[in-house]
């Protein structure tokens, strides 16, 4: 989430500096805004105070039934009080004393207001000016008062307000969601197979405790529980299915999917190709009439929803059938999802039909099999290049007219290459979480990469687990 700083302030458009014989007894200034997570977020930044009590989940524990405000958050609306608006750039606190009357809750307005009650020179010459700090609700009850001294500035200026840049809060919430939804099902057997590095064994022991699988090891028996006695975990409860190495790991853990015994297939320490060579094997794999697909469920902070990629995984080069295939796969993930109609963004180089550039003739041919019913249950609309496919007013500049630009719940990417290349620029330049899903196959095959987080791994095992039951 990108915030501007007039979310957070209104915009100071020119400061001025009063000096200590300008400044009158009486003479006042306040500020309205009220107390979002947002500010307590920042503040918990900056000052390392994180006590729950500042935050949604922790309010239940509390003293309090609902998020507060932490009380010097206060102290330092008085500090921009004094600072940017009187006395005004140029002042030095030398003493704040507070006394907190009551809470501050989330998304209460308050205004703080200072007041000039005197002013001093001390026989070494110092200027010397106190003020009465005060902090009320929209209700008028007191929440913050005290008194604060300062040295006013020595000389009076008029400068334009400093402008403020924009930052990025990353939050990695992409689970909780994905999880909630899970809360009603039973675990999903899943067939983990090769787990033998430590991120994928933890990530089938975890998923367990959340309910989310119930995990068949598939792998080399001795290396399993060798790995489980060195990260310390309990894997007593497990069917155990020894293979001898990758290769065997992956048929023994599809025919168990094909046998009924399972329903889903999650990767471990092996290599994607080890894993899809038995998926799509025509005699043992687990093909159906559906072409097999892979999407990417992506959780991007400078987005407003979650994002769905296709196909960085599974299809190299996929035709124009190819991807009306991908993108019905993918809808209908999203209406898993609870996205009702969702919108396709049919990626290029650019926002018009070269037939030079195949991919902008396959996204024209695309749209026009959704306008004949041919693709369903959503809104396509390409070719758009990355920029006005995820930017309004990118595509207001280019003069285009779309229901989809700015606002795609899905991106089809022209190759395996480009789409992949997308998801991990978003990865690791975006800080985006990515779970992913391989579609179209009897039963949810989990994709994950070795570089995926845990949290990840999870939100992928949900993913299937929702596939799975809906």
């Amino acid at each position: 989430m990108t915030v501007p700083p007039s979310a957070l302030q209104q915009p100071i458009t020119k400061l001025t500096s009063l000096t200590f014989d300008e400044l009158m007894i009486g003479q006042c200034a306040s500020v309205t805004r009220s107390l979002t997570q947002t500010d307590m977020n920042l503040f918990a930044t900056v000052s390392g105070n994180v006590d729950p009590l500042h935050f949604p989940e922790g309010a239940d524990n509390a003293v309090f039934s609902q998020p507060v405000g932490h009380g010097m958050w206060a102290g330092a609306i008085f500090s921009g009080l004094l600072g940017s608006h009187l006395p005004g750039p140029g002042t030095i606190y030398r003493k704040q004393n507070l006394k907190f009357r009551a809470p501050i809750p989330l998304g209460a307005c308050v205004t703080a207001s200072v007041s000039v009650v005197s002013k001093r020179t001390t026989p070494k010459g110092h200027k010397l000016v106190n003020f009465d700090c005060r902090m009320t609700d929209q209700e008028g009850t007191v929440l913050v008062e005290g008194t604060a001294e300062v040295i006013p500035p020595r000389t009076h200026s008029d400068q334009p307000g400093h402008s403020l840049p924009d930052f990025q809060f990353i939050t990695h919430d992409q689970l909780t969601p994905l999880s909630d939804q899970c809360a009603n099902y039973d675990p999903l057997p899943t067939a983990i197979i090769y787990p033998c590095d430590a991120l994928s064994l933890q990530s089938a022991c975890d998923s367990a405790k959340m309910g989310l699988i119930d995990p068949v090891l598939v792998g080399p028996q001795s290396v399993i529980e060798a790995l489980s006695r060195d990260l310390e975990l309990d894997i007593s409860a497990f069917r155990l299915v020894d293979a001898r190495h990758e290769k065997d790991a992956a048929l023994k853990g599809v025919a168990l999917a094909k046998a009924g015994e399972v329903g889903a297939v999650m990767k471990g320490s092996l290599h994607t190709d080890e894993l899809m060579a038995a998926v799509v094997r025509r005699d043992s794999g687990l093909r159906t009439y559906h072409r097999i697909s892979h999407v990417f469920v992506m959780n991007v902070p400078t987005y407003h929803k979650p994002l769905l990629i296709t196909d960085g995984v599974v299809n190299i080069s996929p035709n124009a059938d190819d991807k009306a295939h991908i993108i019905q796969n993918a809808v209908a993930l999203a209406h898993v999802l609870g996205v009702e109609t969702p919108k396709v963004a049919i990626l290029s180089a650019l926002e018009t039909v070269n037939p030079k550039i195949i991919s902008t003739v396959d996204a024209a041919v695309l749209c026009k099999m959704a306008d004949r019913g041919q693709i369903k249950g959503a809104i396509l609309d390409g070719p758009l290049a990355f920029d006005n496919a995820i930017s309004k007013d990118a595509a207001m500049t280019k003069g285009i007219k779309s229901e989809v630009a700015g606002d795609p719940d899905i991106l089809l990417a022209p190759d395996l290459a480009s789409a992949n290349m997308l998801v991990k620029q978003l990865s690791f330049l975006a800080h985006a979480n990515a779970a992913g899903i391989v579609l179209g196959a009897a039963v949810p095959v989990i994709l994950t990469s070795r570089a995926d987080s845990l949290s990840a791994r999870l939100a992928s095992c949900a993913l299937a687990v929702l596939l799975s039951n809906r």
